[in-house]
């Protein structure tokens, strides 16, 4: 588990493992909560968590696609558009980001 602090790709990694559960939490048990038990609390919780690690997982994308020279047709765009894709993010690093080590 440390190994994944100790490089910007693991870092990303374990962010995008992060943002990947916050979504399916808030789409499978938050919102599904609130509208059937009209209890939104748990999306009121969860969402800003997930809005918090959806910008670190697009910041830390970005910034690791600068340090690695991504080509941004090839792979960038790969990366970011996984965010938003439920299942993108564990997708891309099984895929793309556990290949270039962490």
């Amino acid at each position: 588990m440390l190994k994944f602090f100790n490089t910007k790709i693991g870092r990303l990694r374990l962010i995008a493992f992060l943002e990947g559960v916050s979504l399916l939490v808030l789409i499978g048990v938050a919102v599904p909560l609130k509208y059937i038990y009209q209890d939104p609390s748990l999306v009121k919780a969860i969402g800003p968590v997930h809005g918090l690690l959806f910008l670190f997982f697009v910041l830390n994308t970005i910034s690791v696609g600068i340090t690695y020279k991504w080509k941004f047709r090839t792979t960038t765009w790969k990366v970011l558009l996984a965010c938003i894709i439920p299942f993108g993010t564990f997708y891309v690093d099984k895929v793309i980001l556990s290949r270039m080590g962490a």
